[in-house]
């Protein structure tokens, strides 16, 4: 049985007509932890968006085959039943539905079975204090309120509880003091297993200092243009991108 889990094949997308990605290439196996970095507007986040099938952007070629299946044509919930999540990088404040209650339906929606309640909060109870947060956090109203660094933690949350196949970490280290990084990335490592896949979008590498990446890529103007190990996230934050200034636009 194949190891792939994610291949991505010549993708192609755009946002309001706009060609973001241009020709997209990449394949992701179980078990194994990607780093995406790249400048500013070179279409890392467009990329996460795509494999989710957020609605303002279109993939106009190339194919996304997860666990084996083309899933272009899948709305984004139907991607998350499958095994895909996405953290985003500005969680959106939810007054009137505390965390437990979104973490609870969100569980029940991806995997279609009912849930024991004990059993859930117990598992909630243990994610939260890996993350270093308090319990009342359950009670609170989604993100409202929140810090930077306690928005990430919770959509690190999220991705412990909803145990995805694939998860994509988009910009979870943005914002964060030193100790929030370390103890996101705890909570990242915890998640890593020989089944599960991980991509990390991100500028720099604080959060690649308590990671061991697989693979590092460099996204420029919407093509990968080169891919290594962490020698060449270092290579990026000693020198910048300014080696890849031919591929920009």
């Amino acid at each position: 049985m194949s190891e792939i889990l994610l291949d991505i094949k010549n993708l192609h997308t755009a946002v309001e007509d706009k060609e973001i990605l241009k020709g997209v290439n990449l394949t992701v196996n179980k078990g194994e932890v990607h780093v995406i970095m790249g400048p500013n507007g070179a279409g890392k986040s467009t990329l996460a968006y795509a494999l989710m099938n957020h609605p303002k952007y279109h993939t106009t070629e190339g194919e996304i085959v997860f666990d084996g299946e083309i899933i272009n044509d899948l709305r984004a919930d139907e991607r998350a039943k499958k095994g895909l999540f996405l953290s985003f990088q500005h969680p959106e404040e939810v007054a009137g539905v505390t965390v437990e209650n979104f973490l609870r339906t969100s569980k029940v929606a991806v995997t279609g079975e009912p849930l024991k309640i004990m059993s859930f909060r117990k598992a909630l109870k243990e994610k939260m204090e890996l993350l270093e947060m308090d319990e009342e956090y359950a009670k609170r109203y989604l993100n409202l309120g929140f810090s930077g660094g306690e928005k990430k933690k919770n959509e690190i949350l999220q991705m412990s509880i909803l145990q995805p196949k694939l998860a994509i970490l988009d910009e979870t280290d943005s914002g964060l003091d030193v100790d929030a990084i370390r103890i996101v990335s705890k909570g990242v490592s915890s998640e890593a297993n020989k089944e599960r896949a991980i991509i990390i979008i991100t500028h720099h590498n604080k959060i690649l200092d308590y990671l061991n990446p697989d693979f590092v890529h460099v996204l420029v103007d919407g093509k990968i243009v080169k891919t290594g190990d962490m020698n060449l996230a270092k290579e990026i934050e000693a020198n910048g991108y300014e080696m890849f200034k031919n591929h920009m636009a």
